[in-house]
C-alpha cells in the first residue's frame, strides 16, 4: 500500500492498517518532525546570527548565519524530497519515489559547497580591514548557538538512526560541524574582544574555519548520496539478520545470494534460497511466498522482497 494512503487511512482512524503499515508510517513521520524541528531552528539562529553579525560587523558570526541558511535550505530539499518518496509507483516508477532523498541530498551539496566557497573567498578578501570591536554579546549568541547545534546532532542522529534516514544522519552531522563552528567563532571572537582589536583578524580566521568545515559537510551529504544511488550494499548487520530470519522459515536449506540496496528510508532486497530438490515447482514458489511474507513482515524497512528459488544439490 502506499505510504500516501496509509497515512489517509491511520488520520482517518482506520483500524484495520497492518502492524507493518503502521510502522512504515512511524518512519517517514519521525523523519519529517525532526526535519521540522533543524528546520525551525536553524532559520531563527540564522536570522539571530545575521542581525548580530551586522551589528556587530562580524564576519564570523555572518558566515555561520550562511551555514544556518544553508542548512535551513538543505533541510526545506530534504522535507520536500521525503514527500515525493511517500508517492505510490506508477508506470515510470514501478520501484517508487524512494530516491528523491538521495537525489536531493546530493543536489543540495553542491549549492553548499558553493555557499562554502564563497565564503572563505569573503572572509580572505576581508583579512586586513579593520573593522570595530563586536559588542559583548555576540559571545552569548556564538555560546548559545554551540549548545543549540550539539543538542540537534544527538536528536537527529537517534532519529536518523531509528529511520534509517541517510539525510537524517547527515543532517546530524552536519549540526555537529556547526556546533564545531559555532565554537570556532566564539574563539575567534574572544580574541577580537580581549585583545580590544589587536587581533581583529581572528574574526576572519574564525570565518574561514566555518567555510571549511561546511565544505567538509557538504562532501559528506553529497558522497552519501551518490553511494546510495550507485546501489552500495546495505548494512551488514540487516544483512546478516535477513539471512537468519530467512533461514529459520521451514523448508529453505540455504541462502546463496542476498543483495539489499537502500532507497531513500526503505530497502530493496533480492534473495536466492535453496530448497529440497523434490519439491514440486507450486510448493517451491509457494515457500519463496512464505519468506517474503516472513521477510516484510520482520523488517518494515524492507520496500519489496525477489525470491529467487533454487533446488538445494
Amino acid at each position: 500500500m502506499a505510504l500516501i494512503e496509509v497515512e489517509m487511512r491511520i488520520r482517518a482512524g482506520d483500524t484495520n492498517v497492518s502492524d507493518r503499515d503502521r510502522q512504515r508510517y512511524k518512519l517517514y513521520h519521525d523523519a519529517r518532525k525532526a526535519a521540522w524541528i533543524g528546520l525551525v531552528v536553524n532559520l531563527l539562529l540564522a536570522v539571530i546570527k545575521v542581525i548580530a553579525g551586522v551589528i556587530g560587523q562580524s564576519m564570523a558570526l555572518l558566515a555561520d548565519a550562511v551555514n544556518s541558511l544553508a542548512d535551513t535550505v538543505t533541510t526545506i530539499v530534504v522535507l520536500v524530497a521525503m514527500h515525493v518518496a511517500r508517492r505510490p509507483a506508477d508506470e515510470e516508477h514501478p520501484y517508487g519515489h524512494t530516491r528523491a532523498e538521495a537525489i536531493a541530498g546530493s543536489s543540495v551539496a553542491i549549492i553548499i559547497a558553493v555557499v562554502a566557497a564563497l565564503t572563505i573567498y569573503k572572509s580572505f578578501t576581508h583579512w586586513h580591514t579593520e573593522h570595530i570591536l563586536p559588542p559583548v554579546w555576540t559571545l552569548w549568541i556564538a555560546g548559545g548557538n554551540t549548545i543549540i547545534k550539539e543538542l540537534l546532532y544527538h536528536y537527529k542522529k537517534r532519529i536518523g538512526k531509528r529511520t534509517g534516514s541517510s539525510a537524517l544522519i547527515a543532517n546530524a552531522w552536519d549540526h555537529r560541524a556547526d556546533a564545531f563552528c559555532s565554537l570556532s567563532v566564539l574563539i575567534g571572537l574572544s580574541f577580537v574582544l580581549f585583545s580590544e582589536g589587536k587581533y581583529y583578524y581572528a574574526d576572519e580566521v574564525a570565518a574561514m574555519i566555518v567555510g571549511v568545515a561546511i565544505l567538509f559537510s557538504a562532501g559528506h551529504l553529497y558522497f552519501k548520496g551518490a553511494n546510495e544511488l550507485l546501489d552500495a550494499q546495505g548494512d551488514k548487520q540487516l544483512l546478516e539478520d535477513i539471512r537468519v530470519t530467512a533461514l529459520d522459515v521451514a523448508g529453505v536449506t540455504d541462502v546463496e545470494k542476498l543483495r539489499v540496496r537502500k532507497s531513500g528510508l526503505e530497502y530493496f532486497a533480492d534473495i536466492h534460497v535453496h530448497v529440497p530438490p523434490d519439491l514440486t515447482i507450486a510448493k517451491a514458489h509457494s515457500l519463496g511466498h512464505v519468506v517474503k511474507d516472513e521477510l516484510l513482515t520482520t523488517y518494515p524497512k524492507l520496500r519489496d522482497v525477489l525470491v529467487h528459488v533454487e533446488p538445494d544439490s
